[in-house]
């Protein structure tokens, strides 16, 4: 037996040379140019056995093909002095194949050379015509999920390794074709976690339950969920008859397989999606008696897959003839849209362009302002899409990042000398005009603000952290606007203050927010170490949430394991419940080791109501490098070992940002992987990525000393911290 999952794609065709029982003419599956057979049978036999082996290479990477090429010139080739040739054509699915205006078929084929040597077939020397197919080169394969490639031998056996996702994952599952050793996931394993997952979180787990849940009973003759209420699962499963037990393992596989990969999509549905399955010798592993029934289950809960079964004579005899008249369509690309035209403003106005932050630009809103003052329009783009024309063109830039020195570099070649460009990413010292500045934002400018006001009551800070910006460009706490000039009547606030509470005036602050029931978030966070009774009391009194407003939040900073035990005294004072959520946001990557974010994590963790938002550092304009000289001791593989057991109960997810970093730390510094932080990071979330990220990571584990260019290829896909 063997099967194949291709996830938005079906197989039209395939020609091969000099392949084992294999003529070299063109196999087709389709029934028309508009539609494919979803069943098709051929006849059990080395021929079929070979046919499907090349199927199922159609469906693999140059990544996968790189590392199988020496097995299979043995296997394949009926003259191993001469080439083996494989070309094929594919019926592709927007989107999760290609575009929606790209063409369905997708021609493409590979030369296995004498000697395990492989090549691609160039687009314009593919024999194969085929109207309106693209011809392209056979793609790179470094996604493990996408085409899910599945492949088992005639004895089925559950692998040890579980359901985890391997570097080698899609040959992996391809292997079955070719190594009769090769074993599935375990099933048991797989119904566990769609339990866990769906008992917590409703969303595909619990519907591809609910979804196997009736076929599975049928099939093998007990409730599979009240099993798993019980606790009883694995005691049924393994006094299941075998005859019922493995074809049910076959089944669950192609679901386990179209569940992860519908993860990476983002698919409500995943047994609902399209790819290919072909099945070898079916006959070994299921019953004849069983066969028509095992087929039909795979009908109902696979509609949209395409089957291609190599069966006896006998087998294909009972297969229902009503599955043989079923078809599945072939989509025709969608009609490209007419270019939008391009934006057009106003003669005479004035182009304002945010182009890289989170929040809405304050320097913007009070240009707009001014700018309206003098009756000119205004005019707000994000981004460098679509750049529309115009006389008076000011950007603001907030980070220095190499993705926002390329959208500067956009600007610049658009709009030429036309173009003034401020903001932190580009020059610190540029200030807008006194008389700019002391303006009140023009709140327009960004409707989705809605009911909340945004700005500074206070700007600087009397610390010099040699990470951050604020000394350089703000200098020591001063008052910069009054309260009434920045709500403007509205009852919420984001507040962009560096260090409020070092400001003298922190407390009559406090106080006035306090006493106009103005809810507030501190988004730049709050210095824990300057909470004194009377600010701490007023931070109880006040409503302090997120930046949307839709829960209550605090939010301090806790840079380096200085001042702890101040920090759990100060702490005290907020007489913090869990419902505050105090977030304690936490940088990396500047000078800490391992073993002080270990600390400071343990410390949180200790915090009644306290969690970890961890953030990377990336140096701000003439800010000092990291330095990650110190990161590792001899004690590293044990504070891993207790970083992954510190949980908090919200934003892990940042969290995993940071074991992500910290792995491929680890691997370029001490030349391997650490298995049970890999094992935390894909836990619960992205598990079908899991097998590039280890791929990854043993490349860099291989890297020669001195060679940091793979650090600085990660480095620039990091998440920018904010400076404060």
């Amino acid at each position: 037996m063997a099967a194949l999952l291709v996830t938005g794609v079906y197989l039209e065709r395939i020609l091969t040379e000099n392949v084992r029982r294999l003529a070299p003419v063109e196999q087709v599956f389709s029934d028309g140019p508009r539609q494919i057979r979803r069943w098709t049978l051929l006849s059990a036999g080395a021929g079929a056995t070979s046919q499907l082996r090349c199927l199922a290479l159609a469906g693999l990477g140059r990544w996968q093909l790189s590392r199988m090429a020496g097995q299979l010139m043995p296997l394949l080739a009926a003259d191993p002095e001469r080439l083996v040739q494989l070309e094929s054509v594919l019926i592709r699915h927007a989107p999760q194949d290609c575009g929606p205006y790209s063409p369905s078929r997708h021609q493409q084929g590979w030369r296995l050379l004498p000697g395990g040597k492989w090549a691609v077939i160039e687009p314009k020397t593919l024999r194969c015509k085929v109207p309106r197919a693209r011809k392209t080169r056979v793609e790179s394969g470094e996604i493990q999920t996408g085409r899910l490639l599945m492949g088992y031998g005639c004895s089925i056996r559950v692998s040890a390794d579980g359901f985890e996702p391997h570097p080698d994952q899609r040959f992996r599952r391809c292997a079955g074709l070719f190594d009769a050793e090769s074993r599935v996931m375990d099933p048991v394993a797989f119904l566990q976690r769609l339990r866990h997952k769906g008992k917590y979180v409703a969303g595909r787990a619990r519907m591809v339950l609910n979804w196997l849940r009736d076929g599975l009973n049928d099939w093998l003759g007990w409730d599979v969920v009240e099993s798993l209420d019980l606790g009883t699962l694995e005691v049924r499963w393994k006094s299941t008859p075998r005859a019922r037990q493995v074809p049910a393992m076959v089944a669950l596989d192609i679901a386990r397989h179209a569940f992860d990969v519908a993860g990476r999509l983002g698919e409500d549905e995943p047994l609902l999606q399209r790819g290919v399955v072909l099945l070898d010798r079916m006959g070994a592993w299921c019953p004849a008696g069983r066969q028509a029934a095992f087929v039909r289950l795979l009908d109902g809960w696979f509609p949209n897959l395409q089957f291609i079964l190599a069966l006896d004579a006998a087998a294909r005899r009972r297969f229902p003839r009503s599955l043989l008249r079923q078809r599945l369509p072939i989509p025709e690309p969608q009609p490209r849209p007419a270019p939008a035209a391009p934006r057009r403003l106003p003669r005479g106005a004035v182009l304002l362009v945010d182009l890289d932050g989170s929040l809405p630009n304050l320097a913007l809103m009070k240009l707009s302002r001014h700018f309206k003052a003098q009756g000119r329009a205004v005019g707000l783009h994000r981004g460098i899409t679509s750049l529309p024309s115009a006389g008076t063109v000011l950007a603001s830039c907030v980070f220095n990042t190499p993705a926002s020195a390329h959208r500067v570099e956009v600007l610049r070649r658009h709009y030429g000398p036309e173009l003034q460009i401020g903001g932190s990413g580009v020059d610190l010292r540029l200030r807008l005009e006194p008389g700019i500045e002391a303006l009140a934002p023009d709140y327009s400018l960004y409707p989705e603000l809605g009911d909340r006001a945004l700005g500074f009551l206070t700007r600087g800070c009397p610390f010099r952290c040699p990470f951050c910006v604020v000394p350089g460009k703000e200098g020591t706490p001063r008052r910069v606007s009054d309260l009434d000039g920045l709500l403007q009547g509205r009852r919420k606030l984001i507040l962009l203050d560096d260090n409020l509470l070092a400001h003298p005036e922190a407390l009559t602050i406090l106080e006035d927010l306090a006493r106009r029931g103005v809810a507030v978030n501190f988004n730049q966070t709050l210095d824990l170490r300057l909470l004194t009774p009377g600010s701490a009391a007023l931070l109880r009194r006040l409503n302090c949430g997120n930046s949307r407003f839709t829960r209550r939040n605090l939010y301090f900073s806790l840079n380096d394991t200085r001042h702890l035990d101040l920090m759990r005294e100060r702490y005290t004072l907020l007489h913090a419940k869990r419902r505050d959520n105090v977030a304690f946001v936490c940088m990396y990557g500047f000078n800490t080791t391992l073993a002080e974010d270990v600390a400071r994590f343990r410390f949180l963790r200790s915090l009644p109501g306290a969690y970890v938002f961890v953030q990377r550092y990336l140096p701000a304009l003439g800010g000092p490098p990291p330095d990650y000289r110190r990161l590792f001791d001899d004690r590293a593989d044990a504070l891993l070992t207790e970083l992954v057991r510190i949980i908090f109960r919200q934003n892990m997810k940042s969290m995993e940002t940071y074991y992500r970093w910290l792995a491929i730390q680890y691997a370029v510094q001490c030349g391997r992987i650490h298995a049970e932080l890999i094992e935390t990071l894909f836990r619960y979330n992205a598990r079908q990525r899991m097998g590039r990220f280890v791929a990854r990571l043993e490349a860099l584990c291989r890297r020669k000393p001195g060679d940091d260019a793979s650090l600085a290829s990660e480095a620039a896909r990091a998440p920018a911290l904010r400076a404060q």
